[in-house]
């Protein structure tokens, strides 16, 4: 994968020194791996930089560039071993380095987020800086989830057409931006489509949807990242499919989506409490949510009947508010949206050549909330989501 350093935030001198070092020792060991058929035994005792303690070595190499990490974790058992730690995050984070990816399901089909004709590119903070990922593993399918767990990028579930006919999958993948590569996880235990799906503490929840035969599902199943395992737990009032759900102070908040029990698209919002295995619910949530988002503590959505406000949640009292979006035109373009540098990015559903992304600050001055962005994918978003290494 190459590097995508900025040309204009030059190293200061000790990043210089960092970067050489470890480049140095990067050549040297790859040549000597070269002429070995397998590690040393003992390769764990040996210093992780010659002529360094191995805390310093440890900051060192916490200052190369994420986009060099599959090369780092290849030099040697003890790199990898250390890239995977927790450790390494901790020291990058003290340094300062640790950056904001957006990773954009792209593609050139209606944005209905089947995934055909897609793949995923990468955006760096500025829009300056792009690469493309290795192809999704497995056959297409439509209806899926897309999760950020622990840095990594999670895709989930499914349905895929073969011929008329379709099969509902409960495959779970998981992309490492660190090696880059894709790996296959524990599947789920319910086979599912449509479904409500996210990160909560650590931990992914995977609510409704529908299962084999297209019936309406109202199980719940959570995913443990340290077991690399999922289990059933409780189940919602009632069957629900079509919705989204988010992580909020905590909680799962699932919204939107049809209900056994409503005529139309539900308004109740079912809250899951992880502490108490509990649920409950509220009757003010959204209905019909084309696109949303979590930001800071809030959630944003934009509803399928009014593409010009931004409506936002506040959970500390379950109120909302609207925002209006500075656009003229059509209220029938559609939206989704992005996550970068702690503002919300609006990516247009409509092809349009002089399209400039939107982008909305909750922390700015009133008045100057909304603004313009670089970013731009190359095709139509069918899906964003954040990642920080």
């Amino acid at each position: 994968m190459p590097s995508f350093v900025n040309s204009k935030k030059p190293f200061t001198d000790l990043e210089m020194y960092f970067s050489t070092t470890v480049q140095k020792d990067m050549l040297g060991r790859s040549k000597m791996n070269t002429q070995l058929t397998s590690q040393s035994p003992n390769e764990f005792d040996s210093p992780i930089l010659p002529g360094l303690p191995d805390d310093v070595a440890k900051y060192c190499l916490a200052f190369v560039p994420p986009t060099n990490f599959p090369a780092m974790g290849a030099v040697c058992k003890q790199w990898r071993s250390f890239i995977l730690s927790k450790e390494f995050g901790t020291l990058r984070k003290q340094a300062g380095k640790v950056e904001e990816w957006l990773y954009v399901l792209t593609g050139d089909g209606d944005g209905d987020g089947d995934g055909k004709g897609s793949h995923w590119e990468v955006l760096s903070r500025l829009g300056n800086e792009q690469y493309l990922l290795p192809p999704m593993p497995g056959p297409m399918k439509g209806g899926f989830g897309v999760v950020v767990l622990d840095g990594k990028l999670l895709i989930i579930a499914g349905y895929l057409a073969y011929e008329g006919t379709g099969v509902v999958s409960a495959d779970v993948y998981q992309y490492d931006s660190r090696f880059n590569r894709w790996s296959k996880l524990a599947k789920m235990n319910v086979a599912r489509y449509d479904f409500a799906y996210a990160e909560v503490d650590g931990k992914v929840y995977a609510v409704g949807g529908y299962g084999d035969d297209g019936e309406n599902l109202s199980s719940t199943e959570v995913y443990d990242p340290h077991k690399n395992e999922w289990t059933i737990i409780e189940n919602l009032r009632c069957p629900r499919w079509g919705c989204f759900a988010c992580g909020l102070e905590g909680k799962l908040y699932v919204m939107g989506g049809r209900s056994s029990f409503a005529i139309g698209n539900s308004r109740v919002v079912d809250i899951y409490d992880p502490e108490l295995h509990t649920w409950c619910e509220v009757k003010n949530g959204c209905a019909m949510v084309t696109a949303h988002a979590v930001l800071g503590k809030r959630l944003f959505c934009m509803e399928w009947k009014n593409q010009r406000k931004l409506v936002i949640f506040n959970p500390v009292d379950n109120s909302w508010k609207k925002v209006p979006v500075p656009l003229t035109g059509s209220a029938s373009i559609e939206f989704r949206f992005g996550i970068l540098d702690g503002k919300l990015l609006l990516f247009s559903l409509e092809e349009e050549t002089d399209y400039r992304t939107l982008m909305y600050d909750p922390e700015a001055a009133q008045g100057s909330e909304w603004q313009t962005s670089a970013i731009k994918t190359s095709g139509l978003c069918l899906f964003s989501v954040t990642i920080k290494a």
